[in-house]
């Protein structure tokens, strides 16, 4: 039945969810305080997390090369893999039998509690002791853009809202002058899955991530244009709001409600947003630590830049902060490509950088209550892709193992978990999907994935769909 919009409003409250959570204007994190939700939703009394700090590395990082180490591939290294491992397989580039790979980067086992971490890692190998270590991780996708929006939505198809729209709807925001949920982008080009990777889906629009930008204005739109001053800003701002509301009170549209909570949000970071970004202000120690540049703009994106801001949102009570560094695509079908120069520079390019991050919020007393999340969309193969004849190294998309770390907010440090077989080609314990990851994420914030849900098209949906299960070995 298709309602008409001079039904009574009641009639139209009681149709849409969403009506009643935008009455919050934060979230339901607002509404909890008041006694107003079910306390269901939130799995524990106390979260363990307040914030997190996604670091997505874009393009899949070579596990086997990073943190998964495998003798056996250096010892059979050129010769064909067992057809037990690829019989029906479905690769991306790799055509005939392809060859084994052994990594040509050393490892080393790495502080008290022995983490296998690569020597193009030697930064982060000095909190192996603070991170723990998943090596079972496993994915339905094997291309790059569906794969991306998979992890980062719980679903291969654009539409669905990502996780940090998910937490700012849930849990809302501790700062009202800053959004709850930022992307800061790096590396040579956008992720595959674009925005979609940050897009609310069918949550009210205020819960998208918003986009920083490293040239000129911060966020687009937020400074005044020519010839407009303050005052005229705030007379233009209530004009619309009054003539907003007019228009809700006449068919009580919830957007409409998003739509003046994102105007009054943008004129107040008109004036959060500039300190917040202003980096300058840090000791010369600490750009010294993260390596960061203080005139980016007349170069790419840094990625140190923006882990030094993700720190400094944190600090200001943004609840999600992801960073996108993309270019870890190492195919071996050019020298661009190579895994012997391409993976050692984006490593320098990060390592540094992320190693400062940890330490900075520890020092600052921020790690116990940030979580830090390390990875990208899916691994590589432990063979050699050898595309087209190429003769150099090269490791094709591999979404049956691959490995990410998480750190801080109520994980448990020093440990590792799940394994891959001799190969690492396969998942053979404790394996983790992208909807247990999920469902872990958002346990440490205090949310049960059950009960995480927002009506659309006639059904409860939520992040983890009817799947997922927090990863125990994970929690402190």
């Amino acid at each position: 039945m298709v309602m008409e919009v001079n039904q009574p409003a009641a009639s139209l409250r009681d149709a849409t969810r969403r009506h009643f959570f935008k009455q919050a204007g934060f979230g339901i994190g607002a509404l909890a305080l008041a006694g107003l939700i079910d306390e269901q939703l939130f799995a524990n009394p106390a979260p363990k997390a307040k914030n997190i700090i996604y670091l997505f590395m874009a393009g899949a990082p070579s596990q086997l090369d990073l943190f998964d180490h495998k003798p056996k591939l250096a010892q059979y290294d050129g010769q064909d893999i067992p057809q037990e491992f690829i019989k029906g397989e479905r690769f991306a580039f790799i055509k005939g039998t392809p060859k084994l790979l052994g990594s040509p980067f050393g490892f080393k086992r790495r502080g008290e509690s022995g983490q296998e971490i690569s020597d193009l890692l030697p930064h982060l190998a000095r909190h192996a002791d603070e991170i723990a270590i998943i090596r079972s991780m496993r994915t339905t996708q094997f291309n790059h853009a569906p794969a991306q929006v998979f992890m980062n939505t719980g679903h291969q198809i654009v539409g669905r809202p990502s996780l940090g729209s998910w937490l700012s709807y849930g849990l809302g925001s501790e700062n009202q002058d800053l959004p709850g949920f930022v992307v800061l982008l790096s590396g040579e080009n956008q992720p595959d899955g674009g925005k979609s990777c940050w897009g609310s889906g069918f949550l009210p629009t205020l819960h998208q991530g918003v986009e920083f930008r490293s040239k000129g204005d911060p966020v687009l739109f937020v400074s005044n244009p020519d010839g407009v001053d303050g005052e005229l800003r705030r007379e233009t701002l209530d004009t619309l709001r009054d003539l907003n509301q007019m228009r809700y009170q006449k068919i009580i549209d919830p957007e409409i409600k998003t739509r003046i909570a994102a105007y009054e949000m943008a004129y107040r970071m008109q004036t959060s947003v500039p300190e917040l970004t202003d980096i300058a202000s840090e000791s010369a120690q600490t750009h010294a630590r993260y390596g960061t540049r203080l005139n980016p703009n007349r170069e790419r994106p840094s990625f140190a830049n923006n882990c030094l801001l993700a720190r400094r949102m944190v600090e200001r009570g943004v609840r999600f902060v992801q960073l996108y560094h993309w270019g870890w695509d190492t195919h071996g079908n050019s020298v661009n490509t190579d895994i012997v120069g391409r993976l050692p520079r984006l490593c320098r390019e990060t390592d540094r950088a992320v190693s400062a991050l940890l330490t900075d919020l520890k020092e600052r007393g921020l790690l116990d209550s940030t979580l830090v999340v390390w990875g990208g969309e899916f691994g590589r193969t432990p063979v050699n892709e050898a595309r087209n004849g190429s003769k150099l190294l090269g490791r094709d998309h591999h979404p049956r193992a691959f490995t990410m770390w998480a750190a801080g907010g109520g994980i448990k440090p020093g440990v590792t978990v799940g394994a891959t077989d001799e190969l690492g080609y396969n998942v053979v314990e404790d394996a983790v999907d992208v909807h247990d990851l999920h469902a872990t994420i958002l346990h440490l914030m205090g949310v049960d994935h059950t009960k995480l849900t927002y009506k659309f098209q006639g059904r409860d949906f939520r992040l983890t769909d009817v799947h997922g299960n927090v990863v125990r070995k994970l929690l402190a």
